[in-house]
Order: structure tokens, then sequence, then C-alpha cells
């Protein structure tokens, strides 16, 4: 029985997430399919519009056979950090492949980029093109001498077959063509990007037609600025100490909090901090992480773990079969929780429910069996 290995944030689960899993069935009738997903946070800094155990629900329902959480310590950042936290859990679970949505769509372009970019020529002209002062992104893409590497599945998949090389992983890639724009706000097509459906939900738009109905009644209007007071009142009341929150480094401190007294919602604070060298991202990224009270500390002392969001039978009756050769720590609630790994989790359960008690949810649910 092949595994097939998919990382997906479901930021809402649409009509694209489904086109990819149908590609999937079609072409491997009787593969596992396996996910790692993102929870509360997502890779841009975002909180889900879907909760994790909804999101699990609907995995579950649309074919998935095992849903695994990436932690947030590698779900909220950037490429190279969000694919190392995904393959390792696929790893573990011994799949075969890893099938994502790409631009490109050349596995053999990819493979070629990923070698590249693992060399010691490769890491120094970033380090070069860095001190000139432009963005992470446009450093690798400049090193890399090549134009593909501008959207965000490419870069993603980039980011995972480099992963695999680096490890040496026994997982092969493969690629599905994306059909839309990842930053496009259209909904002209019968497949819209995830931006253009939250766009609308922001902007109360009709946007039915784009997710399946599967997903369509767990979604939420969940935006950051509700949240925008708790963190204005973190940084007013912590000014001389901002710097211990993760990716908060000495040149930001300052726009950070010059910004905050100028600014009235979470966008408006990252146009105002945002500069040359701190993309869009990478400032809510380091927001979040203030607003969530994650700090450097936090980030080294964090262990390795997986949690287990939910399982259908044939999930089960493998995870039983390879589970005395998983590595690491098992989590399926945090009733089994010992060690406290889930002690940043905790700390965004926490915050979130300043807003919304049902994030609280997270304490009581176990792996859903489906």
């Amino acid at each position: 029985m092949e595994k097939i290995g998919i990382i997906c944030e479901y930021n809402p689960f649409h009509n694209g997430h489904l086109h990819h899993l149908n590609y999937i069935k079609k072409n491997y009738k009787d593969a596992l399919i396996i996910l790692v997903m993102s929870g509360e946070v997502t890779q841009r800094g975002d909180l889900s519009i879907i909760n994790k155990w909804d999101k699990t629900k609907i995995a579950l329902e649309n074919g998935i056979d095992i849903v695994i959480e990436l932690p947030y310590f590698y779900a909220a950042e950037a490429a190279d950090r969000f694919a190392h936290g995904a393959l390792k859990i696929l790893n573990e679970f011994k799949v075969d492949k890893i099938i994502f949505g790409s631009e490109v769509n050349d596995k053999d372009i990819l493979i070629n980029y990923a070698k590249k970019s693992l060399t010691d020529e490769y890491d120094l002209k970033v380090k070069e093109y860095l001190k000139e002062g432009i963005t992470y992104p446009e450093a690798t893409a400049k090193a890399l001498d090549n134009k593909l590497f501008n959207q965000p599945n490419d870069i993603l998949g980039l980011a995972y077959t480099k992963e695999i090389i680096k490890n040496n992983y026994p997982i092969k890639i493969e690629t599905i063509k994306r059909t839309n724009d990842y930053n496009s706000l259209s909904l002209d097509n019968t497949i819209a990007s995830a931006t253009a459906i939250r766009k609308a939900i922001k902007d109360n738009t009709d946007y039915s037609n784009y997710v399946p109905t599967s997903s369509y009644k767990y979604i939420k209007n969940i935006n950051l600025d509700n949240y925008f007071k708790y963190l204005k009142y973190r940084i007013i009341n912590e000014q001389d100490t901002i710097i211990k929150y993760h990716l908060v480094d000495v040149k930001i401190v300052k726009r950070i909090i010059d910004s905050i007294k100028i600014s009235n919602n979470f966008d408006e604070l990252i146009l105002n901090i945002k500069a040359k060298n701190y993309t869009y991202n990478c400032v809510k990224r380091i927001l979040v992480n203030i607003l969530l009270g994650i700090t450097k500390d936090d980030m080294k002392e964090k262990k390795d773990y997986i949690r287990l969001l939910g399982m259908k039978e044939n999930g089960q009756k493998y995870f039983k079969n390879i589970k005395k050769d998983i590595n690491l720590p098992i989590i399926t609630a945090y009733t089994n929780d010992k060690d406290n790994l889930l002690y940043i989790n905790t700390k965004i359960i926490n915050t979130l429910a300043l807003e919304d008690n049902n994030y609280l949810e997270d304490f009581r649910n176990h792996t859903i069996i489906s």
C-alpha cells in the first residue's frame, strides 16, 4: 500500500483542495493519505478561519486517512522551517511520496534548483545579497539566478524538495498544476484562491460556489483585528522588553513601538512597520509572536512531537503497525501530554480564547476517530 503525504493549511478547505485530493484518489486508488496540517495559526501569520478540529473533520470526510497537526513553531515560520517540520513528521510516518500544487509543475526543475540551494556557493550569495538590504525571498531567488520561484507554492515546493534531499529522506515528489494565482483576489473561476475566499468572507461577498459544503458550514469570519487591542496593550506595556519575543530583532523594535502609536488595526500596523528588508508576512509573523507571547526562550526549549488530530479506520490500522517505529512523542490529547510539550500551544489557546471561548475546546478534545 502506497503512502501519500500532503501538507496543507486548509484556510479554508476549498475546491482547489478537493481537486488535489480527487487527483490523488484517482491516480492512487489504494493509497493511504496522510495530512500534516497547521492549526490555529498559518504560515503567513494569519488565524485560521476554520478551527483545526473542524478542519480535521473536513479532511476525514474528504478521504484523508490520518491528520497530524504541524506545531506552531513550524507552522508560523518561513518556508524552510515550515518544510522542515512537515517533512520530519511525514518521514516518521514512512510516506512514499508527497504531492503538492506547483506553478512551475516540473519536479525535475525543483530537484535541480533544490540541489543548487544546498551548496556553499549558494549560501555565500544569499548572505551577500542580504547585506544589500533586499528581502530573504529576493536574495534566495537571486542566488539561484532564477525567476521561476516567486510564487508561494513553488517556494514551498522547493523547500520540501530541499528538505528531502538534505536529510536523504526516501520520499519522492510529485506536482499537480496550480490552476490559479495564489494571491489572486478574483472569484471568476470554479477554483478560487484561499486569499480571494478570505477576502470575500471579510467583505461579506458570496463565496459559496468556491468551497465544498463540507467546508462552508464551518467557516467563520475570524480576524486578527479582533485581537489588535491585546497586541497594542502588550507592546505599550512591554516596550522595554519586546526584544524577548521570537523573531523580534534590535533593528525592528523602535519601528514596532513608534508604529503602534499611530496604527488603528493590524494591517495598518504591518504597513507602518514594513521595510525593504522586512516583508509583509515577516512583520505579521513577528507581531503574532508578540500577541501570543511566544518568546525566544520558548523556541529554544521546544521539542518535536506528533499530535494526532484524526484517523479513519485504515489510518488506525496503519498507525498501530508503525507506532513502535515512530521516534517522536505521540500526543492524542492534553491528558497524555505528560512532558508538557504543548506549552506553546497552551499560550496560543489562552490568548485566542480572550475573544472566543470555543478555542478552549482544544484542552478537552482528543483524536477524532472516523
